[in-house]
Formats: structure tokens, C-alpha cells, sequence
């Protein structure tokens, strides 16, 4: 028979599989079970109760996984049936172990939530809802939904903002757009994503001129603009190395470059210790976001970038949120969306006109640290 919690953590991605977010969440799962009952909903394509015992993790932990059946480079629509599959799962998963309260986050968005929300007013629980991005908005940036739908994706995801006990979310103007659309009352506390520490952390690193770009090479990064542009930028001379890293949609646009430019180099798929280390050989990070999404999303390589110490050149319109933060912060150089400006930038830097910013990131590698995460978060949902 299954156990009845205090707390309840539900989120898709998960230990091991999530090296930073999935870890995060099983410490807070950890430290949280010194002192109440607590359960993890999630996915997972591997054995997760065999993985936690094997790692000596997890005890006292009551774990219910879901098998997962998409990532973030699978069709839309089959993510769409996998976050229903996810929706029923969690819901009945809630009801055998009955939690008072509950984290959840946009991991699936909306539709998770929303049960969250129905669970918690069926048996008088709460919970507190962690948005690290804003839907059904971003979604429909990349794919535009039908305008009914998208209405009611809205008004679900207003109701769960509006009824939760706390708001987590990444930066002032998301948490603007949360009071405006849901007209919520719930405290919203701003948390940044964590980070993880290679080897490569060490500022002692002598970076050499180039660019790297490390993680998901998706829909919203701007990958066809950033492709174009590199390749105009060697055909009128430019000698920069570019180092890719990491998956997605765009992952075989940016392998075919590296086959057209032996400058371009692309490694694949590596773990988040190896991406940090590779980004503090460079001393510049390519950071390319469309614009419309900075409103409901921020760029969670972020934090990667800064506790390595590399300069960021981000790619957006100089009034986003992202552009803004580079500038205002003194992080690198923000460029306009555009192949003329972007070349013209590259061009800049490689003459050294542009000049690598200089930052202390002590003090960034503690504060986006998964302690310190965690710690944020335990807070929130205990303590507040």
C-alpha cells in the first residue's frame, strides 16, 4: 500500500537523466524527507528506484516515475500526448499518496499544473507553483496555437497561479506578467537556475579567442540566423573558432556547418561538467534568444556561462530582458537579431574592438550553486 506524504515534488525531468534540475530536485526531495514524508512524480526511460539504491540515494523517498515518451526534439504533438499521459499519471499519483502540499513546476506546462490545482482543491492541499517558463505564451511563439485553445490554456494556467500558496519564477519582468495575467495575490520570489561545477570553473583558465555555445539548439535560439551568419562572416574572411555543444531540433543544421568549416566544431551531446569546462576555454558564449520569448522565458544556459567566467554575447534586441541584463550587468555584448550586425560583431571582436568582458564570478558560482537552490527552494515551500 502506498504511503500517504507531507510533500509532494512532481517535475518530468528528474535524476540522473537531468544533471542539474533533475539533482536539484533530489536534494530538495533528501533534505526535505529529514523531516516530513515526502514523494517524487516524474518520467523516466531508466529504473529509477534500481538507479537511486545503486547510488545510495533517495532513502526514505516514496518514488512513483512515469515511462517517458518524448524529449525536447520529438514532434509537438507527441510531447503533447506524453504530458496527457503524464497529466493522469500525476493525478492518481497524487491521490494514492494524498500530500498536503505540493511542488510543481512548468515541467510539463499547463496541463500538469492544472491538475495540481484540481488535486489541491479536492483535498484541501497546497502548493507552490515554480515557472521557469511562462505558457501557454512561449509555446506559441514557436508553434501559433489555435486561438481557442490557447484562450483556455491561459485561463487554466491563471487559475493555477491564482490559487497557488507561492510563485517561483527567474526575473522581474516574468513575475510582471504572472501579476498581470493572473491578477495573483501569492508572493512571487525570484530564483535563479542553478548551475554545475566542472573543473573548467577555475578563472585561472587561460580562455582563448573563439566562441562556444553549449546546450539545446532549439526552436527559440535563433540556430537558422546564427548558422547563416557564421557562414557569411567566413566567406568574408573571418578566422574565429565556433564550438557547439549539445542537442536539439538544430543539432544536424550545426554538424553540417562543421563538415562546410573546419573552424566549426561540433561535439555532440556531453554532460554539464564537460560543457562548463569547455566554456571556460573560450572567451566568448554565444547566446542567441528571440525576442517575444524573454518576456516569458530566460535563457537557462545563463547560468552556466557566468559561473565559468565567459564573456556572453547575447543576440536579441538591446530592450529585452536578455540584452538589457548583459548590458546593464557588464556580462559581454548584446548584438541586434539581424545576419548585417551579427557578422559585423564577429568581425569586431576577432579585431579585438570588442574586448571580453571582465567579471568576478565568486560570488556567481555561490549564488547559482544547486546548495543554494535548494536552499531557496526549501525555504519557499517550508519556511517562506
Amino acid at each position: 500500500m502506498t504511503k500517504r506524504c507531507d510533500f509532494a515534488i512532481i517535475n518530468r525531468s528528474f535524476w540522473p537523466k537531468s544533471k542539474i534540475i533533475g539533482e536539484a530536485l533530489l536534494q530538495l526531495a533528501e533534505k526535505s524527507a529529514e523531516n516530513h514524508k515526502v514523494s517524487v512524480i516524474t518520467q523516466s526511460d531508466v529504473d529509477l528506484k534500481a538507479e537511486l539504491a545503486n547510488a545510495g540515494r533517495g532513502e526514505c523517498v516514496v518514488l512513483r516515475a512515469c515511462k517517458a515518451r518524448s524529449n525536447s526534439a520529438t514532434h509537438l504533438v507527441w510531447r503533447i500526448v506524453d504530458a496527457l499521459i503524464f497529466m493522469l499519471w500525476t493525478f492518481w499519483s497524487l491521490v494514492l499518496t494524498r500530500p498536503k502540499k505540493v511542488y510543481i513546476s512548468t515541467d510539463p506546462p499547463v496541463l500538469v499544473p492544472f491538475i495540481v490545482f484540481v488535486y489541491a482543491k479536492l483535498f484541501r492541499a497546497s502548493y507552490v507553483y515554480h515557472l521557469q517558463d511562462i505558457h501557454p505564451e512561449a509555446a506559441n511563439i514557436i508553434i501559433p496555437l489555435n486561438k481557442w485553445v490557447y484562450k483556455v490554456l491561459r485561463r487554466m494556467d491563471a487559475m493555477v497561479m491564482r490559487n497557488a500558496e507561492a510563485i517561483v519564477t527567474l526575473t522581474y519582468i516574468m513575475r510582471e506578467v504572472i501579476i498581470e495575467r493572473s491578477k495573483t495575490n501569492a508572493p512571487i520570489y525570484l530564483v535563479d537556475n542553478p548551475a554545475t561545477f566542472g573543473e573548467g570553473s577555475n578563472d585561472s583558465i587561460e580562455k582563448q579567442p573563439g566562441l562556444v555555445f553549449t546546450g539545446n539548439a532549439g526552436r527559440l535560439q535563433r540556430i537558422p540566423l546564427l548558422l547563416d551568419s557564421i557562414r557569411a562572416y567566413y566567406q568574408q574572411g573571418g578566422s574565429l573558432p565556433f564550438v557547439f555543444a549539445g542537442g536539439g531540433v538544430f543539432s544536424g543544421e550545426i554538424a553540417k556547418l562543421s563538415d562546410e568549416f573546419e573552424q566549426v566544431s561540433y561535439l555532440g551531446v556531453i554532460s554539464p561538467n564537460e560543457a562548463q569546462a569547455l566554456n571556460s576555454c573560450y572567451e566568448w558564449a554565444l547566446l542567441p534568444i528571440n525576442d517575444e520569448v524573454t518576456k516569458f522565458a530566460f535563457p537557462s544556459k545563463t547560468s552556466a556561462y557566468l559561473t565559468s567566467g565567459v564573456s556572453i554575447l547575447s543576440i536579441c534586441s538591446s530592450d529585452t530582458s536578455v540584452g538589457k541584463w548583459v548590458k546593464e550587468n557588464g556580462y559581454g555584448f548584446n548584438v541586434a537579431p539581424n545576419p548585417t550586425e551579427l557578422v559585423k560583431a564577429l568581425f569586431a571582436i576577432e579585431g579585438r574592438e570588442i574586448e571580453p568582458a571582465k567579471f568576478d564570478n565568486t560570488e556567481l558560482i555561490q549564488k547559482l550553486s544547486i546548495d543554494s537552490f535548494v536552499e531557496s527552494l526549501n525555504r519557499i515551500v517550508f519556511e517562506k
